[in-house]
């Protein structure tokens, strides 16, 4: 099953805001023994939003989105899931209860009366407002809940609500998913050699190992090592070993130099 993730702000495209989700949900895909397949970064664009949502729907991927679910003008998200679903819009009941507890809670802090009717309260009640038939995901943090559509989840843009909400789906909605972590890629340090002279090699032991890729990261100016490539494999650790030795006997009989081997 391939895993994706968009990362949806204005403010992460124009340097506003750093993202801090992209290495976040690698590392917590990792510890579980899974990993991404693709990563996107959207304005809050909502066209654009529908359609990239309708097609990773379309696709079938079980995918994360960070941001855009509050309530106010430059918020999408949750718009552009119902449309990219053709799907109403509705006040979740369950989430509109988590909102309301949240009200309390504000209210009793800074010693005031909580209003279902007042104004604020009903701002906040919007973003209870989710596509028809969506789930909701805890929010640990403040209450005010995700969303889940399949194996689809939309989750706040603050990091510090986004990740664990992000790891709770992973445990509790697909620990079907998780995977031993073991060793997950082998690679050399090449010298002497050109990728386009090491390809048809590298497209060899992808061909004699289903279930393998290879991957090659050239750097011409690293501190340690100079110029060089970065050469190796992942993938089913049942063929790894037998496909990087046979990586590595290529790379000897070619005549370049490996320097380090590295195990991830």
């Amino acid at each position: 099953m391939n895993i994706g993730l968009f990362i949806i702000g204005d403010e992460i495209l124009s340097g506003k805001r750093q993202d801090k989700h992209l290495a976040k949900v690698i590392e917590l895909l990792s510890a579980r023994g899974l990993s991404l397949a693709w990563a996107k970064y959207l304005g809050d664009d909502r066209e654009l939003l529908i359609r990239e949502y309708r097609d990773a729907f379309e696709r079938g991927d079980l995918f994360f989105s960070c941001g855009g679910i509050g309530a106010t003008p430059d918020d999408h998200t949750r718009q552009a899931v119902a449309a990219a679903l053709a799907r109403p819009l509705a006040l979740h009941p369950e989430a509109a209860e988590l909102i309301w507890q949240r009200v309390q809670q504000m209210a009793a802090e800074q010693g005031t009366t909580p209003e279902r009717d007042h104004p604020d309260t009903l701002r906040r009640m919007e973003m209870g407002v989710f596509p028809e038939g969506a789930a909701i995901i805890p929010n640990p943090y403040n209450r005010i809940p995700g969303f889940s559509i399949g194996q689809a989840y939309f989750v706040p843009g603050f990091p510090v609500m986004a990740h664990p909400m992000i790891e709770w789906v992973l445990d509790h909605r697909h620990a079907d998913l998780h995977r031993e972590v073991g060793t997950r890629e082998r690679s050399m340090i090449v010298q002497g050699a050109m990728e386009a002279s090491l390809t048809p090699l590298m497209e060899r032991i992808e061909s004699e190992f289903p279930g393998i890729k290879v991957f090659s990261l050239p750097s011409v100016d690293h501190p340690q090592w100079g110029r060089h490539i970065e050469l190796g494999v992942k993938g089913e650790a049942a063929a790894m070993d037998a496909a990087y030795d046979a990586l590595r006997a290529g790379v000897v009989q070619f005549g370049a130099a490996i320097s380090t081997e590295l195990v991830r």
